[in-house]
């Protein structure tokens, strides 16, 4: 940790998520080449990294990316699930390209495919599951950066970053710095500020839960809609009870209307025709 700047340095923050997020923890083997990354290894056999190292290497990876001129000329790799997420996030983030899935073998050798690409440098989440794109990089002589395990092989490996790349959580919290690191450099996140991107957007989602969070929205939303509705028909009802004509104003209408009619027509009908003036007597 002492080789990096003060700037550099993980916040107290920064170390609380590595820690939170399980990066520390690594697998149950260790392969000679990741033994200088491991701290020590537990009662039950589990390696625990060194996350000073993890986070050397860490901003060594931004300080390469920065580097690149076109962030387009950026790939990212990830085959595993877990990784595809935060490789996108990470892509959209930074301005790279993110090939997730199944990796379309020549896609880096052979120009004829549809998929060819010429990247300038390359970002894999795990060196077995995305062996084909280090192993076709090697041919071509792109450097790689990929995220390693302890028991991960770095054949063909360029700058590896010791941290737990089976875990969701892990593999989300790693991109995150990692692009955070790199707006940094690049002078367009001041390093005084936080960055308004929330980490849980670089985490993996599971298809199913996702379906049910929309389906439980859509249901919401087309309860409320009912809701809505039934409001404006009795709305609509109540208007029309309250028309002038009926209830108590309607009543006293009618009942002004009877009124005033009422002595014109005992005037009709009372008229009593006036007798002839002294017709009998004069008879």
């Amino acid at each position: 940790m002492s080789k990096l700047p003060t700037i550099l340095s993980p916040t107290e923050e920064d170390i609380q998520l590595l820690l939170s997020a399980q990066c520390h923890l690594g697998t149950k083997n260790a392969t000679t080449r990741m033994t200088p990354y491991v701290y020590k290894r537990r009662a039950d056999g589990i390696h625990i990294l060194n996350l000073g190292k993890t986070w050397e290497k860490l901003i060594l990876a931004a300080r390469i990316i920065a580097t690149i001129e076109n962030p387009q000329d950026i790939c990212v790799v990830s085959s595993r699930p877990y990784g595809h997420r935060a490789a996108l996030k990470f892509a959209k983030y930074i301005g790279a390209e993110a090939i997730v899935g199944r990796f379309t073998p020549g896609t880096f050798t052979n120009y004829i495919t549809r998929s060819f690409r010429e990247p300038r440098l390359i970002i894999t989440t795990d060196p077995r599951s995305d062996f084909q794109a280090i192993k076709e990089a090697s041919y071509v002589n792109i450097p790689v950066i990929s995220l390693a395990d302890t028991d991960a092989s770095l054949q063909f490996v360029d700058v590896a970053i010791p941290t737990n790349n089976k875990g969701k959580h892990a593999l989300g919290l790693i991109y995150y710095l990692l692009a955070r690191a790199v707006l940094r450099l690049r002078g367009t996140l001041d390093y005084e500020t936080a960055w308004d991107v929330m980490v849980d957007m670089f985490f993996y989602r599971d298809p199913e839960e996702a379906e049910k969070e929309q389906e439980a929205a859509a249901a919401a939303a087309a309860l409320e809609g009912d809701f809505d509705a039934a409001a404006g028909e009795a709305t609509g009802d109540w208007a029309v009870e309250g028309t002038a004509n009926e209830g108590v104003a309607g009543i006293a209408a009618a009942a002004t209307a009877d009124w005033s009619a009422a002595p014109t027509d005992w005037a009709d009908d009372g008229a009593v025709p006036a007798p002839a003036a002294n017709s009998s007597w004069d008879a």
